[in-house]
């Protein structure tokens, strides 16, 4: 099933970064039915990143009018302005009609995100010098912000609370809900009965790049946002990429990831199944690592027994044959350098001794350990949030926190004293620089 990949093999580098670039949301390829709805919409070819370009810049000039154009020809031919927010008592009639496990659930889950959340969240330092110089750091939450949530295929729950939940621990005031208007999207009662829960009343049914450019730009029924958060198909990716700078944005997300490491006491059951969960997003990169070649072989057999019982076996299968990969390491030290080197959005490490990895593990968005940790755990109820960097950039990005929500600035107090004791060092560098007026407006206030 899983293609397998020795590191020995001349070409596997290439190999590896091939497979990395296929999943990487650069907007130049796509598929037939894309390029057919393309001309239908502009007339002409174009590539998702041009598509994206022209959405943006007609909802930026057209507003409310462009974003109904584009909402009835992709989503809902009947949208009108007046429909584009979810009324109250849709969202509170959810809220009756699910069921009571759901909302317990979705408690249970709030409560867990929270602890973590309120624990690693920022605050206001501050540091005095010995001179009487104070300095401090303060914190202070963004104003409002926008969420997208996907709902092309399946519902996403899940994706509220882990963005919503650790803005609000953050202290945002207003967010704003975004789902393209379909049944798991905007209409999903699972969804907005999670709003309702959350006290979430601003929801919005428009998806896609008019969503995005909504949120970024504002329209007449959608006020501008400072900060999008959440994930979506690849013409969201682009979107949130354009709208940069205009707005702030969580990350430019690629399809989903896990790099799983084995050894003698990995259950291949418990690595197969995470690996075909990965791949069931569709698409979805799913790679084992492991020095010993019987361990690949028995996850490989159980990846075949397990899909034949799985409902989305064949997107599952797919995305296994196209996106994953089952790679024999030479020793333990090859295996940790692989696994830095893809930098990946989720590694498992089901080994005996997981400390003895993670230690060594420089670039991870999030590391599951031990047998019993799968990462289905973390996408759903452990607490830290489930949108996580992806395409190998957790060398630099990391996941998203209440932390994100917070813009940082400082503070600097100084009395003559202090002032007078560090003016030379000033004015030497203004000096240096030719910054004469700089220099000078210490020196006046010396007398």
């Amino acid at each position: 099933m899983l293609e397998r990949l020795n590191t020995s093999a001349s070409d596997f580098t290439q190999r590896i970064e091939s497979l990395r670039r296929r999943l990487s949301p650069e907007g130049s390829v796509v598929s037939k039915r894309s390029e057919e709805l393309t001309v239908e919409l502009f007339g002409e070819p174009l590539s998702p990143q041009q598509v994206v370009e022209r959405i943006c810049n007609e909802v930026r000039a057209k507003g409310t009018e462009a974003v109904l154009a584009y909402a009835r020809r992709l989503d809902a031919p009947d949208i009108t302005a007046e429909t584009l927010r979810v009324p109250d008592e849709r969202i509170s009639n959810a809220h009756r009609n699910v069921s009571q496990n759901y909302l317990q659930a979705i408690r249970a889950i709030r409560s867990n995100i929270e602890r973590f959340q309120r624990a690693i969240l920022h605050r206001d330092v501050e540091c005095k010098g010995e001179h009487g110089e104070i300095l401090r750091q303060r914190y202070t939450p963004l104003r409002r912000i926008g969420i997208c949530v996907p709902g092309g295929a399946a519902a996403y729950p899940s994706t509220l609370l882990m963005t919503a939940i650790p803005a609000m621990v953050a202290g945002v005031e207003q967010i704003a809900v975004m789902a393209p208007p379909t049944r798991f999207g905007a209409y999903n009662d699972e969804l907005l009965a999670a709003c309702y829960e959350l006290g979430v009343s601003e929801v919005y049914a428009v998806g896609g790049a008019q969503g995005i450019a909504s949120l970024a730009y504002g329209i007449k029924e959608i006020p501008a946002v400072d900060m999008i958060v959440g994930p979506g198909n690849m013409f969201v990716a682009l979107a949130k990429r354009h709208v940069f700078g205009t707005v702030a944005i969580d990350s430019i997300a690629g399809p989903s990831e896990v790099v799983v490491i084995a050894d003698h006491t990995t259950h291949p059951a418990f690595a197969a199944s995470d690996l075909i969960a990965q791949a069931e997003h569709s698409p979805g990169s799913s790679i084992v690592l492991s020095t010993e070649s019987k361990v690949l072989d028995a996850i490989d057999i159980q990846i075949e027994n397990q899909l034949a019982g799985l409902e989305r076996a064949d997107l599952a299968r797919r995305s296994l044959q196209d996106y994953g990969a089952s790679i024999c390491c030479k020793d333990e030290s090859e295996l940790i350098h692989l696994t830095n080197q893809l930098a990946p959005e989720h590694l498992q490490i089901s080994v005996e001794s997981p400390e003895r990895f993670s230690e060594k593990i420089r670039n991870a968005g999030a590391i599951f350990k031990g047998h019993y940790t799968p990462v289905a755990l973390g996408d759903y109820a452990a607490g830290p949030s489930h949108v996580l960097p992806t395409g190998g950039t957790a060398r630099w990005a990391c996941g998203l926190s209440a932390n994100h929500f917070l813009r940082s600035y400082s503070e600097v107090q100084f009395d003559l004293d202090a002032m007078r004791r560090i003016e030379p060092h000033v004015s030497e560098l203004a000096d240096r620089e030719g910054l004469t007026a700089h220099r000078q407006s210490v020196r006046v206030r010396l007398g």
